[in-house]
């Protein structure tokens, strides 16, 4: 039961920080998405690239939650790597070179579950910014985004 209660709080955390994230990055698209441009293309690659940056670096602050929540509770020892175990569950990459302790089997599962979520989570937020982007440029007859 512990490792489920640690887990919905790491969990819980990892939300927040990606929440904050999406308020950031969509604030940062709005913004730099309703500007008028001469070059839409570049344009609409700028936005969409710091969107996904925005996006990278929350994915990385919440590995580094869970690679902190392991070492708080012992779920590996810490000449294992853990934030690469963290990164390996958090991907669901799951090489299985790094084992978590008897204990702590299912922090695992629990971390590769949050990082399904947000990695769904960023490609919903990446694709409203690519197509709010796409709408503006249309409304603004941007050369090469008009549906004429």
């Amino acid at each position: 039961m512990l490792q489920f209660l640690v887990g919905t709080l790491v969990s819980l955390v990892s939300i927040g920080l990606h929440a904050l994230a999406t308020v950031v990055a969509i604030g940062f698209a709005r913004s730099a998405g309703l500007r008028h441009t001469a070059r839409p293309r570049s344009h609409l690659i700028g936005v969409m690239m710091a969107t996904a940056v925005v996006l990278m670096v929350a994915h990385m602050l919440e590995v580094l939650v869970w690679a902190a929540a392991y070492g708080i509770v012992g779920a590996t020892a810490v000449e294992n790597g853990l934030l690469y175990f963290a990164f390996v569950n958090y991907t669901t990459l799951g090489y299985g070179d790094v084992t978590p302790v008897r204990e702590w089997r299912l922090i695992g599962p629990l971390t590769a579950m949050n990082g399904v979520l947000l990695f769904g989570w960023s490609a919903a937020v990446l694709f409203e910014v690519l197509r709010k982007t796409l709408d503006h440029l249309e409304a603004a007859e941007a050369p090469g985004f008009t549906k004429s």
